[in-house]
């Protein structure tokens, strides 16, 4: 509908404006809290990692690129499907 397409392309406009900043600090930054992983990373990471399956072109934020792959470099990472693998259907 005309609604959900306005509300859409408002999503994404505030979803890019978000990335753009995460982009310029982590230009800059290793991290998002005094240069070493927090839960602030986590917290960030959760949604940011699938970006790209709603639509978003993470390649215009090469920095956001880089710290995801920081990010899942840490140790203990788990992957979003780790329990889903585990678990026997």
């Amino acid at each position: 509908t005309p609604f959900n397409t306005e509300l859409l392309t408002q999503k994404q406009r505030a979803g890019n404006q978000a990335l753009a900043v995460m982009n310029q600090h982590l230009a800059s930054h290793t991290f998002f809290v005094s240069e070493r992983y927090s839960i602030a990373d986590i917290a960030l990471y959760a949604y940011t990692h699938v970006a790209g399956e709603g639509g978003f072109e993470l390649s215009q934020y090469p920095a956001v690129v880089a710290w995801l792959q920081r990010v899942r470099e840490q140790p203990r990472h788990i992957t979003i499907d780790h329990w889903s693998a585990a678990t026997p259907s």
